[in-house]
């Protein structure tokens, strides 16, 4: 009987160790920070001359991929209590109570710190300071806003682009015209993509607060005509790698393709302002911005 009970400690224990290491995983928001690093690397690939440094762009992402985890943790412990109101939410790890919220604090300081060391010490100090402005902008900016104004959806498109110009930093040294394309790129990319989110969840955001612009404006002409301006911009920025050399003529034929469906469903999301067609825009750009950037890098 004793060593049943122990056995069963052991496992339940085992069980909890496992859970908590789940929780602190999901705080870092691994999808983004994927995403977050695969457009830092080509913002590498494309800065590189000639051969890629492998070692300095494994830095580079180690960094980086610190820095959007961190990001991701504090996030998550400054809207802990939002979180708990929205349906999509109620399950990460703070609302749900699988960890305490120093917890969350404490290992976000200790992360995004440690993100900033590592890249002023093995990357260069001009990567650790857009690191430092993507702090900045993302926590202290854009995440206090959104309860207070739309806007914070603009705001926070500026430390949402960095990425690419991170990586382009951690190659070069320094940011050229091609940097802030990659830059523009990511930015505009943005607001189709958090709009067909925001327009899905319009209920959850209106129940914690939170003022994006389908909340303010539920009718959603404003938010067409955003979804729509930003995407038709993005068309001809997308071709600006060929035109300065960054990427070849394959790319410029891909990305005139992909420009040209990522319209398409933009318009038939702003025009229909269905939950049916928001998923499918977001599907889309889930979707635009890899193949984007993939065929970017290897038409280089």
């Amino acid at each position: 009987m004793k060593t049943a009970a122990l056995e069963l400690n052991s496992t339940g224990n085992q069980a909890s160790v496992k859970t908590r290491a789940g929780a602190y995983i999901e705080l870092t928001k691994p999808r983004i920070t994927s995403l977050i690093m695969l457009t830092s690397a080509a913002g590498f690939v494309l800065a590189s001359r000639g051969p890629i440094d492998y070692f300095a762009f494994v830095h580079a992402m180690i960094g980086i991929g610190l820095l959007s985890s961190g990001i991701g943790t504090l996030n998550q412990f400054i809207e802990r209590d939002l979180d708990g109101l929205m349906r999509r939410t109620a399950d990460r790890p703070l609302p749900s109570g699988r960890l305490f919220p120093f917890e969350a604090l404490w290992f976000g300081v200790a992360v995004t710190a440690l993100a900033e060391v590592y890249l002023a010490l093995f990357v260069n100090v001009l990567t650790a300071l857009l690191g430092l402005t993507v702090i900045a902008g993302y926590l202290f900016v854009y995440t206090p806003l959104k309860t207070r104004t739309s806007l914070s959806t603009a705001l926070g498109a500026f430390p949402g682009a960095m990425p690419p110009l991170m990586g382009w930093t951690a190659a070069r040294g320094r940011i050229d015209i091609a940097a802030w394309v990659l830059f523009a790129i990511l930015f505009l990319w943005q607001f189709p993509h958090f709009l067909a989110i925001a327009w899905m969840y319009r209920e959850d955001y209106g129940r914690a607060g939170i003022r994006m612009l389908p909340v303010v404006e539920p009718d959603g002409r404003v938010t067409g005509q955003q979804i729509l301006a930003y995407a038709v911009m993005l068309v001809p920025v997308s071709l600006l790698p060929t035109v300065l050399g960054v990427s070849g003529k394959i790319y410029l034929v891909a990305a005139l393709i992909l420009g040209l469906l990522f319209l398409a469903s933009s318009i038939r999301a702003a025009l229909s302002k269905s939950n049916q067609h928001a998923r499918q825009l977001l599907l889309a750009s889930v979707l635009y911005l890899p193949l984007l950037f993939g065929v970017m890098v290897l038409n280089r």
